[in-house]
């Protein structure tokens, strides 16, 4: 039994030089792809856990139609990431809350000898 894995919209030597790109040079890479294709590729790796971050500047680059129509509501929503001011501040489920500590003590302190300092 083979499974139907979603094929790759560019070569994988490409794919490869965009995993090893510098921020820089990942835009310079898909400056030559079509909007379809580049639509696609930013889809293609988003669902991808290890190249999800590609995925999204890819994204960035996209038109927000191409990407509905390659996508729907994947793509719209990956354009809307791809958009965020701050993509840091975007609530993750599984990232634990911060701890505050208080700043006063709980209770007065005491001496050694039981009275209160």
């Amino acid at each position: 039994m083979q499974l139907n894995e979603e094929a790759c919209p560019v070569p994988e030597s490409v794919l490869a030089e965009l995993y090893r790109a510098s921020p820089h040079a990942l835009i310079v890479l898909i400056d030559d792809l079509s909007a379809d294709t580049c639509a696609a590729l930013a889809l293609y790796c988003y669902r991808r856990a290890h190249l999800s971050s590609i995925g999204l500047a890819i994204a960035a680059s996209c038109d927000e139609d191409e990407l509905t129509i390659q996508g729907g509501n994947l793509g719209e929503n990956l354009f809307a990431m791809s958009r965020a001011k701050d993509l840091g501040t975007t609530k993750n489920p599984y990232q634990s809350r911060k701890i505050s500590l208080a700043l006063d003590p709980i209770r007065p302190r005491t001496s050694f000898d039981g009275k209160a300092a």
